[in-house]
């Protein structure tokens, strides 16, 4: 009897399900939207903090963007992760005057490096952070005086961190606290 009367009252069934759909996709939206806020928030610090750091590494003309949209689905909806709707972009402009471009698909060797570096250095202390940073010739294409400030920047956030750096340049090696001679047979 009660299955042939939830055969016969499927409406109600569907009713209360799409009731009950409704309100947790509400709460849903309203935790994705908390998230993008405060990631678009942070995004502006971090913009901030990160053109000048490139800029004290010799870069002064960088503009560093990070892009913030919504994640579409299929079929043109909102696409919802464990992480929010948002997708998640860095755009850099390295010369005054060139439109800001997707970091992944424009930005040099060194150009990379030096933004990771910046990228840590800014994120030091955060939550979730590693406790040992690896750099593989975060010097690559940079002149001498950069190559200084860099190894100056580095030593900073060895402070409190373990940092390996794989370089070529003396002026890095010079600021390290311990050194390790690699050869390769």
């Amino acid at each position: 009897k009660e299955q042939l009367a939830k055969i016969n009252d499927n409406d109600h069934e569907i009713e209360m399900a799409t009731e009950e759909y409704n309100r947790v996709y509400h709460n849903l939206e309203e935790a994705a939207e908390k998230i993008s806020l405060s990631r678009k928030k942070g995004s502006e610090l971090l913009c901030k903090e990160i053109a000048e750091q490139l800029s004290e590494l010799d870069m002064p003309q960088v503009r560093f963007l990070v892009d913030v949209r919504h994640n579409t689905n299929a079929r043109g909806g909102t696409k919802f992760t464990p992480l929010g709707y948002d997708c998640v972009e860095f755009l850099i402009s390295a010369n005054a005057g060139q439109l800001p471009k997707p970091l992944s698909k424009i930005a040099s060797g060194g150009e990379l490096s030096r933004i990771m570096l910046c990228l840590k250095s800014s994120l030091s202390g955060k939550e979730n952070e590693c406790d040992t940073f690896i750099y593989d010739e975060v010097d690559t294409g940079v002149s001498g005086a950069t190559a200084q400030k860099i190894g100056v920047k580095l030593k900073r956030s060895a402070t409190d961190k373990q940092v390996f750096c794989v370089t070529h340049l003396a002026q890095i090696a010079a600021l390290a606290d311990n050194h390790y001679k690699v050869e390769k047979t």
